[in-house]
């Protein structure tokens, strides 16, 4: 097979398993993203998630975790979703978590790639990577032409908006490189505007230590901040607020991957029935959820953590 071959080869495929995008990048030393890196951990953005100082030089050069690694292969799975939460007042989970843990399902369908690839192509060594090890996947996913990043510091994609994810191959093929896109952010503010905790300190730039997805699913502490009581807009897991504002978002479609379709028992539950809701429930609603990263305690800290009575 030619070179040239190469990209048809991985597209195809990757369209087939259900990836609306796919980019490819040079897989080499992220020089511009160092300082900013530094720079944001030097003003502890990052809060106690420790895991983001780990690995700092694995972060930015892809060739330390893939031995011999040429190219970074990107990849966008929409997961946008055409049902919503029936009660307006209940407890509001992101978009990203209604279905199945998306680390399993894009997982499956890299690993099947990955196999197309070698069966295809020939003898390619790589690893596959879903937000689970030190990687700037928004970084080079921008490297290659799948969008910009936004000031909300989220990919956007001219065509489908930010309801999506990111994931990687990292192999040892050569592939020639796309190159990025124009940011069409413009003087629009509406991110920055809407942050409820004014996360989005300024264009471009997120303190994560005050972002509502941080203080619900990364932060263990026993107790939430309590300067931030009245400001999380009834979010207990994740939140949508920048996204749910960006122009850009009116050209989310709706995703076609079953695996990520919500529960309805989920979507029915009412502000009350999350106010009681017992360990029993959890481990049946969020068996195969992203929500189990909070575990229940996590999740009912959040939920008395904005009950408006409290």
């Amino acid at each position: 097979m030619q070179k040239a071959d190469y990209k048809k080869v991985i597209r195809d495929k990757a369209t087939a398993l259900g990836f609306f995008h796919c980019g490819f990048s040079k897989a080499n030393f992220l020089e511009e993203e160092a300082p900013r890196l530094d720079q944001w951990l030097n003003n502890n953005y990052h809060g106690k998630m420790a895991y983001m100082s780990n690995h700092f030089d694995k972060r930015l050069d892809p060739r330390l975790l893939v031995d011999d690694a040429k190219t970074v292969v990107s990849l966008l799975l929409n997961y946008f979703p055409e049902e919503k939460q029936a009660d307006t007042s209940a407890p509001k989970i992101s978009k990203y978590a209604y279905g199945e843990d998306y680390h399993f399902v894009i997982k499956d369908k890299l690993t099947e790639l990955l196999e197309h690839i070698k069966q295809e192509i020939g003898e390619v060594s790589g690893r596959v990577f879903v937000d689970s090890a030190p990687v700037m996947d928004k970084v080079w996913a921008k490297k290659s032409g799948l969008g910009w990043i936004g000031k909300h510091t989220n990919l956007i994609h001219p065509q489908n908006g930010s309801f999506f994810f990111i994931a990687e191959l990292i192999v040892d093929l050569v592939i020639e490189p796309d190159g990025p896109i124009q940011d069409y952010c413009g003087t629009c503010t509406k991110c920055i505007d809407a942050c409820p905790t004014e996360a989005i300190v300024q264009p471009y730039v997120v303190d994560g230590s005050k972002c509502i997805s941080y203080f619900t699913i990364e932060l263990k502490d026993e107790l939430l901040p309590s300067e931030f009581k009245g400001k999380m807009d009834n979010w207990m897991f994740g939140c949508d607020v920048c996204q749910d504002v960006c122009p850009w978002n009116r050209f989310s479609k709706v995703t076609k991957e079953a695996r990520f379709k919500p529960a309805l028992s989920l979507l029915d539950l009412t502000n009350n029935d999350w106010k009681n809701l017992q360990l029993e429930t959890f481990d049946l609603l969020f068996q195969k959820s992203a929500v189990k990263r909070t575990k229940f305690e996590g999740l009912k800290r959040n939920i008395q953590f904005i009950q408006k009575e409290i």
